[in-house]
């Protein structure tokens, strides 16, 4: 028998439309394998909510891998080291992994190839991140010309075909319990929410896709309404690779009407690769002055306070307790409740991008950390600090009377009129008073910001 090929498993967890497994299936037998690795990201470690959803994909990809003859081996280390532990123990002859661009993945690609004969595939996004460049060969820092270079390369190749069969090493290496990694909250057990809210692995990603498509062509008419459902909720199968970019561009790209919108949302995703393969540490690193010293807040009450969903203007709110009940937010309330962060209490928006980095089960390094420093005016390519969200306009604005009452059940009985912003004689006693006035705030963002300009 031939020697077995390892596939690498991390955020691409499907078998259709993944190139590793196609490239890795025709070579011998496959020992696909997913390593539990807290070492390599050191501080970037998975979050709580990422875990969770973790534990349910990795189940799901075992399953479908069964039904083929084979399984997943789960492995806990340091991943060069595990990967050649468990090359030697099979006597593999090579890895097939499709390529990351964290910049944690990337030293350990780094540290594997080292040790093993390391084949990567491009499978995650539209194009490459990287390949897409200026005339000059520069990347591109700014989305609207990269949108524009990017679309004039699609459509992204056709999807690679699910395998029928993935032929098994003659004996399996030994592999962890998935149960023992104690992926799973416990006590208290606060996933309830999530798994009433979501389906993961690949088939609930592709049931997913299945119901945007049918709503695709009216993207840009319900995208930013809260109260309706017209986001595709997409984004934490996409961030595991429960699917692929490209396959979701092929499913509604003929949908007509609006869509394109939502293909420019696919281009974010890539565009966010692309700035963290030029800033790696933009997670953590503001692009722009002034604000390297700027003279951020640092008050655990009002933090505490928004993070609850308890700073009295509902539409923020609502959309924090959302977050913790489901792990998810809708887009249009995350600017909202990440403007309020770092505008109405200037708090660092550092704290509000490692907040949404343990609660959110879309947590992706590169576009949370992209969508933060936008919403911060920090970025290489953002909204201006002092264009300051007013979250009670927005709230009426884009109709989200209905999003409140669900997730503020305290304004249920309020009126339209009345629930974007309560009045003192009409707010119930046990919803809290706002924690700034929406004015005094902008004032003293505003004078924040001249400050740390130097005047």
């Amino acid at each position: 028998m031939d020697s077995p090929v390892i596939v690498w498993l991390r955020r691409d967890l499907r078998l259709s439309d993944q190139p590793a497994f196609a490239h890795a299936a025709g070579k011998g037998p496959v020992i696909p394998v997913y390593i539990c690795d807290d070492e390599t990201p050191k501080h970037r470690a998975m979050g709580a909510a990422s875990r969770w959803w973790l534990h349910h994909s990795l189940k799901a990809l075992d399953t479908e891998l069964c039904a083929l003859g084979s399984r997943l081996i789960l492995r806990r280390g340091r991943t060069d080291e595990e990967l050649a532990k468990l090359a030697r123990e099979t006597g593999a002859s090579e890895v097939h992994a499709v390529h990351h661009y964290e910049p944690w993945w990337r030293n350990a690609e780094k540290a594997v190839g080292k040790r093993l004969t390391l084949h990567l595939h491009h499978g995650n996004y539209l194009a490459p991140p990287g390949s897409v460049t200026t005339g000059s060969g520069a990347p591109y820092k700014i989305y609207t010309p990269f949108w524009r270079a990017l679309k004039e390369r699609m459509p992204p190749p056709a999807p690679h075909r699910r395998p029928h069969k993935l032929d098994a090493p003659s004996q399996w290496p030994k592999s962890d319990a998935l149960e023992d990694w104690g992926l799973l909250p416990t006590k208290p057990d606060w996933a309830g929410g999530m798994r009433d809210t979501w389906h993961p692995g690949e088939e609930g990603a592709h049931k997913r896709l299945r119901a945007f498509a049918d709503k695709a062509s009216a993207y840009e008419a319900k995208r930013n309404l809260p109260s309706v459902e017209g986001t595709s909720m997409l984004s934490p199968h996409l961030h595991f690779g429960e699917i692929s970019a490209a396959q979701a561009w092929h499913a509604v790209a003929d949908a007509g009407g609006s869509v394109d919108t939502f293909l420019g949302e696919l281009g974010w995703r890539d565009y966010a690769q692309n700035v963290i393969l030029q800033y790696p540490d933009y997670g953590g690193t503001s692009a722009r002055d002034p604000f390297g010293d700027f003279p951020w807040r640092t008050s655990a009450k009002d933090f505490t306070a928004w993070q609850q969903g308890r700073t009295g203007y509902p539409i923020v709110d609502a959309g924090m307790r959302q977050l913790w009940h489901t792990g998810w937010m809708h887009n249009r309330v995350r600017m909202i409740a990440a403007s309020f962060l770092i505008k109405h209490l200037l708090i660092d928006w550092r704290a509000g991008e490692r907040w949404f980095w343990d609660t959110l089960v879309d947590a992706d390094y590169g576009s949370n950390a992209v969508n933060w420093q936008w919403t911060a005016g920090s970025g290489i390519d953002s909204n201006m600090f002092v264009r300051i969200m007013a979250p009670l306009t927005q709230s009426d604005k884009f109709d989200a009377a209905g999003y409140i009452r669900e997730w503020v059940p305290e304004l249920k009985d309020l009126s339209d009129a009345q629930i974007h912003d309560p009045a003192p004689d009409c707010r119930p006693d046990s919803y809290p008073p706002r924690i700034i006035e929406h004015r005094e705030a902008r004032e003293r963002a505003l004078s924040a910001y001249r400050d740390a300009k130097g005047g």
